[in-house]
């Protein structure tokens, strides 16, 4: 059934929900490039004739740099498992900016690497958020600088000074540039949602609007002939019409799937004689009545596609409370889903609008087994 209620919401909710199911995926690529650069900044020290010795590390340039790389891949492996958080990529943040701040003390010169990592962290962070959170990030680098200025030799300080300020500079331009960046993605996404608006009301009033209308007019007819006493003739135009609904109610199913962009590449199962399912329900959380409305729904959808599809016995749905997410898991004993069926779409589409995960369990068990991980932030 069409949510009427998600399509007159206010704009910037879509933009914000849109917003969140995409960061999972940028901070594990923003995870991904930290390594690259950690791994790259590692060769370009080692081979730069400038600082040291030519191919050779310097026992505490070699500690430093294991250390980032170490911190690089552990942020890669956590954010494999476990979603984001604000906070997280604050901390992440400081840490890339304190890791550059080290990298260019220890590699001063006109080629040293630190530059790049300050680019990277600040470039890091406008990708996550916007102008002020930037800005924020760029005046830690810059403050990093004042005390090796301040307590740096008379004779050592021209070399540093000129650092912080074409560092605060730098980032002034990526947090310009990056606002813009979202706001345009963000005008993008407005117009795109007003256009998908209009095509749905449209296929709403042209489409299923009349056939609703010639419903209510058929069944006055009905109305009309069983007060004439033609029982007969009412019955013909209800069977007429009852397979007219049944057409509708088929073209109204597929056109809510290709809404959900949901695959019709294989039909559904022929309905099967289930067993009336005996269900476990554990439940323990707090959470914003927004979050509790979607756990609930979540547990009734669940419920019903167990129910009508699984054919199994029992049961069992699974709420639990993390420092940072609410986890649900569901588990039947019954036939559990087929290699080429995907995730329920009615469960993803709700896991996805909080920015959340949903994982199928593919192992040796019996029965079909869900995942559900919804952030609390």
């Amino acid at each position: 059934m069409l949510n009427v209620a998600a399509v007159q919401e206010r704009p910037g909710t879509a933009t914000e929900r849109v917003m969140k199911i995409d960061f999972s995926d940028l901070d594990l690529n923003i995870a991904r490039t930290r390594i690259f650069l950690s791994v790259v900044g590692w060769l370009s020290i080692y081979v730069d004739p400038t600082i040291g010795q030519p191919f050779s590390l310097e026992t505490h340039m070699l500690a430093i740099l294991s250390l980032h790389l170490a911190y690089s891949v552990g942020t890669y492996v956590f954010l494999r498992r476990v979603l984001s958080t604000r906070r997280f990529v604050l901390w992440s943040a400081a840490v890339d900016i304190l890791f550059a701040t080290v990298i260019a003390l220890f590699t001063e010169g006109p080629t040293s690497p630190g530059l790049i990592f300050f680019a990277f962290a600040i470039i890091a962070v406008g990708c996550r958020t916007g102008f002020r959170a930037t800005l924020v990030v760029t005046a830690y680098g810059v403050l990093l600088y004042v005390p090796l200025i301040v307590f740096s030799p008379p004779g050592e300080r021209g070399l540093y000074a000129m650092r912080p300020i074409y560092l605060a500079i730098t980032g002034y331009l990526l947090s310009f540039l990056g606002q813009q960046r979202l706001n345009f993605e963000a005008r993008v996404r407005r117009l795109e949602t007003t256009t998908q608006r209009h095509a749905i009301a449209r296929s709403l009033h042209d489409g299923y609007l009349q056939a609703l209308a010639s419903v209510n007019l058929r069944l006055k007819t009905c109305r009309a002939l069983l007060q004439r006493g033609q029982s007969p003739d009412a019955l013909a135009e209800l069977s007429d019409l009852e397979g007219g609904v049944a057409r509708e109610y088929d073209d109204v199913r597929g056109y809510v799937r290709s809404l959900a962009d949901v695959d019709e590449t294989k039909p559904d199962a022929p309905p099967m004689a289930s067993p009336e399912t005996h269900f476990r329900v554990d439940a323990g959380f707090a959470a914003r009545s927004s979050i509790v409305e979607q756990v609930l729904q979540i547990m009734l959808e669940a419920m019903r596609n167990t129910r009508k599809h699984a054919m199994a016995a029992a049961a069992a749905i699974r709420v639990t409370e993390t420092d940072d997410s609410i986890q649900i898991t569901i588990d039947d004993d019954g036939i559990g889903f087929r290699e080429w069926q995907t995730q329920p779409w009615s469960i993803a589409s709700r896991v996805a609008q909080f920015g959340g995960r949903l994982k199928i369990a593919r192992d040796d068990r019996p029965g079909a087994h869900l995942e559900v991980e919804l952030p609390l932030g």
